[in-house]
């Protein structure tokens, strides 16, 4: 009996907590694409990357992470700039009634944004991780 009612109330408990997703989405790559792990619990990706030279390439997943590919012999060495926008399974209260959808579609929820921005780097045509620099301590 005891082993049920333990199992119940962490039952309880998990579900008050409400929807989560493991943690936030951690940037990977190889030598020609970029992507993201952790990416549980998102959908509807956007990933914008932003070329060197202004290019701005787009790449949407509904679901599962996008992945960014570097275009072989025209990839231009450089900093990429990325930005990337998903749903989260969390929903949030809409704010503004004028964003609630119309007739049956109209709710009061929708799903609580996700947004992470940063850059990578490539060189000699293939992306690589830059070196960890640290000053020492000579003496």
């Amino acid at each position: 009996m005891f082993n049920i009612v333990r199992g119940t109330s962490l039952a309880v408990i998990l579900a008050m907590a409400g929807p989560v997703w493991a943690a936030d989405p951690i940037e990977q790559h190889n030598s020609n694409a970029f992507w993201f792990e952790n990416f549980i619990g998102l959908s509807n990706a956007q990933l914008k990357v932003t070329a060197p030279n202004g290019e701005i390439i787009v790449v949407e997943a509904a679901s599962g992470t996008p992945v960014f590919q570097l275009s072989g012999a025209e990839a231009l060495d450089g900093i990429y700039r990325y930005e990337l926008g998903a749903a989260t399974s969390e929903l949030v209260k809409i704010v503004n009634p004028v964003d609630n959808g119309r007739g049956d579609a109209a709710r009061d929820t929708k799903a609580k944004p996700f947004y992470t921005s940063g850059h990578f780097t490539v060189s000699r045509g293939v992306i690589i991780t830059p070196e960890d620099i640290q000053e020492g301590d000579d003496g």
